[in-house]
Order: structure tokens, then sequence, then C-alpha cells
């Protein structure tokens, strides 16, 4: 089995998890690419055996699984390495949070054993694109989690005109805008007060960030919504972004969100679905007050 991994520095509590996880691929004879960022860090008696390195833009098309090592943010910048090629992405968390990356450092183990057995399904997120007349982002403009226009230099907020179908949807007085899929739901939409999406739902969530009218609420619109974007304000730049890539843009550029033309293949192993994973992350069910 061809597999890729990607990670980001490590602190000496993860490292024995990192040596086990390399320990247990080899023992199963998987042919190993590692990234060149990562590979950075394995240097040393960490793994003892030989991996091919890999650079983000070159052709992954052979490989059977993308591992993730880190939290969610690892995993949204492994999904770029391998582009519209949906090779299935398992994440192991040694992070925080993690409704992406949701494999824990107990569970390593039993989880790269159901790999190998094939005791897993996939479950395709849908992405969003970004299209704009200036080249921001170049191949990569695509996110997994979200959309977001935010101000940059001032304090000052911006005016955000937004479009359904080329329809007037509402002028934002805000910080900022953000245009999340089901699973950006559970990221920075659902901080401003945005709703959790199920992931199949079909649906993008628009959720201003810190609006001036206490009346503006999130407003889901269908994935097959073409939705546009004019920015006017104080400052002449502010910022857009694609899940964590950032770029400073003026209002000379024209923005246009719509679903991606590919789906992310996330695995999702047996006796796992989404339901646990809020109930386990959100905490539900639990009395804090004890």
């Amino acid at each position: 089995m061809k597999i890729a991994i990607h990670g980001k520095e490590f602190n000496r509590v993860a490292a024995p998890l990192i040596a086990r996880i390399f320990e247990i691929l080899i023992k199963q004879k998987a042919e190993l690419f590692v990234s060149a960022k990562f590979s950075q860090y394995l240097k040393h008696p960490l793994t003892k055996e030989q991996f091919n390195v890999y650079n983000p833009g070159e052709s992954l098309d052979s490989i059977e699984l993308l591992l993730s090592i880190g939290g969610d943010g690892t995993l949204l910048e492994s999904i770029t390495h391998i582009g519209n090629l949906e090779i299935p992405v398992l994440g192991i968390n040694t992070g925080r949070l993690g409704f992406l990356a949701t494999i824990s450092k107990e569970e390593t183990e039993g989880a790269l054993q159901k790999i190998f057995q094939g005791a897993f399904t996939l479950d395709k997120r849908a992405l969003l694109k970004l299209t704009t007349n200036k080249d921001i982002f170049g191949p990569l403009n695509f996110a997994l989690n979200d959309f977001t226009v935010v101000k940059k230099d001032s304090s000052a907020m911006i005016t955000i005109h937004t479009y359904i179908n080329g329809e007037f949807l509402n002028s934002y007085w805000a910080d900022g805008i953000i245009v999340a899929t089901p699973t950006g739901s559970t990221g920075y939409s659902l901080s401003c007060g945005g709703p959790l999406i199920f992931p199949r739902s079909g649906n993008f969530v628009i959720t201003p960030v810190s609006p001036h009218n206490l009346t503006v609420r999130p407003i889901v619109v269908s994935d097959v919504s073409e939705i546009t974007f004019r920015v006017e304000g104080r400052s002449r730049r502010f910022l857009v972004s694609l899940d964590s890539r950032v770029a400073s843009v003026d209002s000379t550029i024209d923005l246009k969100v719509t679903k991606g033309d590919f789906k992310v293949n996330l695995v999702q192993l047996e006796g796992t679905h989404y339901f646990k994973t809020l109930r386990q992350k959100l905490n539900w069910g639990l009395d804090v007050r004890n």
C-alpha cells in the first residue's frame, strides 16, 4: 500500500506516537511518501527505515491513502497536496479539538489496523471554489472549511455587498463575512453564531463577522448557488482566505464562490459517525456543573 504522510513540527510528547505510526506502517510493508516539510523533523533515530520524500505540487496519483498527523489545520494543508485526486485522507489528532483529525492518540493503532483490514468507508465532503478576476491562490482556489472576507488595515467596518445567483441579498456592515461548507460549519462560522450543518445536506452558510446591525443573522443557501461579493471600506485593502491560506486584495477584485469541482474523501472507520464526533468534541450530554 502506498501511503503519503504529512505533519508539522511536533514536541517530545508526540514523538513516541509518531515513531509507533512509522513502525506499524513499515511492519505492514507500506511504501511511504513523506512531505518534504515533515521529513525535516524525522532526521534522527525516530525513523530508522527509508522513506520517499515528496514536495507539494508533485504528482501523488499513485498514492492510496494520505495520513495527516497533527490537528485540523494540518489536515487542511494536507488536502492541498492532493488537490482533485480524491485520495482517502485519515487524520490522526496530536493537537486539541479536532473535528477533521478525529483519531486520538489512544485510537491510533486500532485505526491503522482497520485501514489495512479495509474496515472503513469514505465520507465524501464537498468543497467550495473561489473564482476571481485576478489570480490570487493559483490552483489552490478551493476550501474544505470556509472562505472569508475580513477587514485589514483599519478598525472601521467594511461593507460587503452580497448577491445570490445575481440577486441582491444584503449589504453587510461588519468586520467580515464567512461562507462555510457543512464541514466548515463547526469552525469559524460556529464561533460567529452560525449553525451546525450535516455534511451531506448540500448547503453553504453565510455568516457575518461582528455585524453592525443586530437583526442580521447567518443564512443557509443551496450549494449550487453562485455567491458574489463587492467590498467597500475606508481601507484600500482587505483580507480574503481559503481555509488557512490568506491573501491581501483591494476592492477591484471580483469574488465568486461556488461549489467545488471535486470532493474530499475523509476516512470513516467502522464504529464512528459524524454525530458521535459532535457529541465527543462539543461535550453534548455532559453536565459541566459536576
